[in-house]
């Protein structure tokens, strides 16, 4: 298979994710891929972090992981990758005229390949999954990475390609983030392994956990009745 088919099967397996007709589906995309939306997510992350980690210095230091994990996936797609591959959005690919339209008006910039959102909520996905070691919590962060892979697909915003290829950069970055700061966390704090059935082997609070758990079935809920409300 040459590159003109994989583009073109790429372009086919948009088309199965992109649009439905439901305004309410519009609408729930369009909240659900909003950087905003996910604010208390990131507050929620910090209090966890905060409440199970004594010392300044180990909040610091992963609050700085996470944001280098961030900084870097964002650095490779947008800064790097983006620029030089300079593939067009689907929305703006002349090929996929009338097949993919933007979906009430939303048209974003910049280029397609590979996917910034994928690369950045994966990467925070696969570091606080390493960090919290808890399984609810770590399906839970997967869910909220793809549930954001899907609005990109759903507004013509990616090819499928372009958020595999991100989900792949987002997990080689969470994980090198994550080695990284093992080392550096070790040498702050020689004991990590936890055994109580109120806390992960981590030392995380199970009931601080369920906290995050319900922010993001809150946020989810608010998307759904914001979409309920501008479908009509």
């Amino acid at each position: 298979m040459d590159l003109q088919q994989l583009i073109e099967l790429d372009q086919q397996l948009l088309l199965l994710f992109h649009g439905s007709g439901s305004v309410f589906i519009d609408q729930l995309a369009l909240a659900l891929t909003a950087g905003i939306t996910w604010i208390p997510l990131y507050v929620m992350l910090f209090v966890l972090v905060l409440k199970n980690n004594e010392k300044q210095s180990q909040i610091v230091l992963i609050v700085l992981s996470a944001l280098l994990c961030v900084g870097i996936a964002y650095g490779i797609s947008g800064g790097l990758v983006k620029p030089y591959v300079h593939r067009l959005r689907p929305v703006m690919e002349p090929s996929l005229l009338g097949l993919v339209t933007p979906i009430d008006g939303y048209v974003p910039s910049g280029y397609s390949f590979f996917s910034s959102h994928a690369a950045n909520t994966f990467s925070l996905t696969v570091f606080f999954a390493l960090l919290v070691r808890h399984r609810a919590f770590t399906v839970a962060m997967i869910l909220w990475s793809l549930v954001n892979c899907w609005t990109r697909l759903y507004l013509g915003a990616h090819y499928p390609f372009d958020i595999l290829t991100g989900l792949v950069c987002g997990a080689l970055v969470g994980i090198g983030v994550y080695l990284l700061y093992f080392r550096i966390y070790s040498r702050i704090t020689p004991k990590l392994h936890y055994i109580s059935t109120q806390y992960t082997k981590t030392g995380y609070s199970l009931i601080d956990i369920d906290l995050v758990l319900t922010m993001l079935a809150l946020t989810g809920i608010c998307c759904a009745v914001w979409a309920t409300v501008h479908a009509f």
